[in-house]
């Protein structure tokens, strides 16, 4: 069993660190930002005052913090985890950030004699309960088999994608894809309702052809109930969007649909919905419509 230091318990990190405490691991938990998870140090976590302590303790180090400048604070601040690493441990993180900052962070943590593994993940908050996320690892692959019995307490479809970065590009891609089938689903299902057709009966339908999809199974009945509790907010999803809009400037490609569903995002956030569920996307279409496919 293994020594690990899990930066970052919140929506999706608290049901991680619980996963592998669950395996047996160890768990050692920075009390930097926010008081460690009563229900981790009860069933045996360590907290520590700083990531340079948790580092110093653990052979393997996660981070799973919400964005690109809290992933550089947690390991280069002062007392981060960068200070504490030594030869022979692996520092991973699972955030979902800029795969270009990613390999830089990598380089410094290479410089430590430590290994570095970006590994992000998809699943959302029941993925993370379950431990069926999927998990994409850029980095060596000694590290990732290193790492390998740590990413199956935690998930089930693991994949070494290559290098540094190549986790964090494929999260990325992985978001593409996920907002524009909530955006097709979202504007299929106001399209039926606009037109007099039962969503929910349209949603039944569709979901027996070519259309079904996790999305319109999962987001498609949230729309229809108008649950929008998080779940995965909006405003995370507009950051991972924000990503893969800097990085094809970066490419020089273009990337006009990302570009339109980032816009309803931004619709939403508008109306007051930064912190609804991304399924909540169908909200500003809504907006914009002047219509609202629950209110028949």
């Amino acid at each position: 069993m293994a020594k690990i230091g899990f930066i970052g318990t919140g929506i999706m990190g608290h049901p991680m660190a619980l996963n592998l405490q669950k395996a047996g691991h160890s768990l050692f938990l920075s009390a930097h930002h926010d008081p460690a998870p009563a229900d981790l140090i009860t069933a045996g976590a360590v907290a520590l005052a700083n990531p340079k302590e948790v580092a110093q303790e653990a052979e393997f180090i996660i981070v799973m913090v919400p964005d690109t400048p809290q992933v550089d604070d947690v390991l280069f601040r002062a007392d981060g985890v960068a200070a504490g690493v030594s030869k022979g441990k692996v520092v991973i993180d699972m955030s979902s950030i800029s795969p270009t900052a990613t390999k830089a962070f990598a380089a410094k943590i290479n410089e430590k004699g430590a290994q570095y593994l970006d590994a992000p993940v998809s699943g959302g908050e029941v993925g993370a309960k379950a431990a069926t996320l999927s998990i994409m690892v850029g980095g060596d692959a000694d590290a990732f088999e290193r790492a390998l019995p740590l990413f199956q307490a935690m998930g089930k479809n693991i994949t070494l994608v290559g290098g540094n970065g190549d986790g964090q590009t494929a999260k990325v891609a992985n978001q593409i894809i996920v907002a524009l089938n909530i955006q097709a689903v979202a504007e299929a299902l106001l399209f039926a309702s606009k037109n007099g057709a039962d969503p929910a009966k349209v949603r039944e339908a569709l979901m027996g052809g070519f259309a079904s999809s996790k999305i319109l199974e999962v987001h498609g009945e949230r729309m229809i109930k108008g649950t929008f509790d998080p779940g995965f907010r909006i405003s995370l999803h507009q950051k991972d969007l924000n990503l893969a809009l800097a990085g094809a400037r970066e490419l020089g490609i273009n990337l006009p649909n990302t570009a339109n569903t980032q816009q309803v995002f931004s619709t939403c956030a508008a109306i007051g919905g930064s912190n609804w569920d991304h399924s909540a996307l169908i909200k500003g279409l809504e907006h914009m419509a002047n219509f609202s496919i629950r209110d028949k």
